[in-house]
């Protein structure tokens, strides 16, 4: 196995000697100045435990991953909103409502697990939109929507490597779709918001895209690819990404809430998305 070390900053060489110590390495490369990777036989729990705290305190993400390249992979499937983009977008339309702050708290409650179900916290949230001009959704997009750190190199990497992507949401297909042009994309599933007289409604159109829907929409990639599971990498934040997580072969935490961190393969909590690249020898 390889135990991954990366900083957004220079990695420290003490650092560096600190954990290899501690683990026993039997071999390291160096991935420029910001990451190395370590062969190491495996962590114990204590072990786990000290190099977290370690690492957490000098801002480092750590990962312990199998020696799988990442071609061994077929398909990269994302969250969107704070995950592949680093806004929220429901709050964000929200605010053209005059409606953020009471809209934020519901999407946090909902992202942390302290809403259970999904649609109906959207379905509350999306009721508040009630009557806004379709127009904040443009506006939103062209203004505030913002790729998180390392996403294009991210893909670019991925592509190169062979593996499809999916952008999977529990958001709005008004973005996903202008993402999927934008960057390549080869599969998106998300909500689609009603829309009438240039109005929205205030409502969604079909089936809402939920924790189960989106552990569905993984596998019906996969069974069309004709892959298995075990050959996604899966990235997500929230809860409502954990049941495509479990999943998933490799499932990445970015700047994630503690449940999400706690049960995913690895977190990246200061590196950018392309610190996925750094993973594979």
């Amino acid at each position: 196995m390889y135990l991954v070390l990366q900083s957004p900053d220079p990695l420290p060489a003490e650092a560096v000697s600190h954990i290899g110590f501690a683990v026993g390495t039997f071999g390291k490369q160096e991935i420029g100045a910001n990451a190395v990777r370590m062969m190491v036989s495996g962590l114990d729990g204590r072990q786990r435990c000290e190099i977290d705290a370690y690492c957490q305190a000098r801002r480092i993400d750590w990962a312990l991953v199998p020696d799988r390249k990442l071609s061994d992979y077929g398909l990269l499937a994302m969250d969107m909103d704070s995950t592949l983009i680093t806004i929220e977008c429901i709050d964000e339309i929200a605010d053209y409502a005059g409606l953020k702050a009471e809209v934020s708290a519901v999407t946090e409650a909902a992202m942390r697990g302290e809403i259970k179900d999904f649609k109906d916290s959207l379905k509350r949230r999306v009721a508040l939109l009630k009557g806004l001009d379709a127009g904040a959704l443009e506006k939103v997009y062209a203004e505030r929507l913002r790729l998180s750190p390392g996403a294009e190199a991210m893909l670019e990497g991925a592509r190169k490597a062979g593996l499809k992507t999916l952008l999977v949401s529990g958001g709005f297909t008004f973005f996903t779709d202008k993402l999927q042009e934008r960057l390549g994309l080869d599969f998106t599933s998300a909500n689609l918001l009603d829309i009438d007289g240039g109005k929205l409604t205030g409502k969604v159109r079909g089936e809402i895209i939920d924790a189960q829907q989106k552990a569905n929409a993984v596998a019906d990639i996969c069974a069309g690819l004709h892959i298995p599971t075990s050959d996604v990498i899966v990235m997500g934040d929230g809860s409502n990404d954990l049941k495509m997580m479990s999943l998933a072969g490799l499932s990445i935490a970015y700047r994630a809430k503690p449940e999400v961190r706690e049960k995913a393969s690895l977190s990246f909590d200061f590196v950018g998305l392309d610190g996925l690249l750094n993973l594979f020898p």
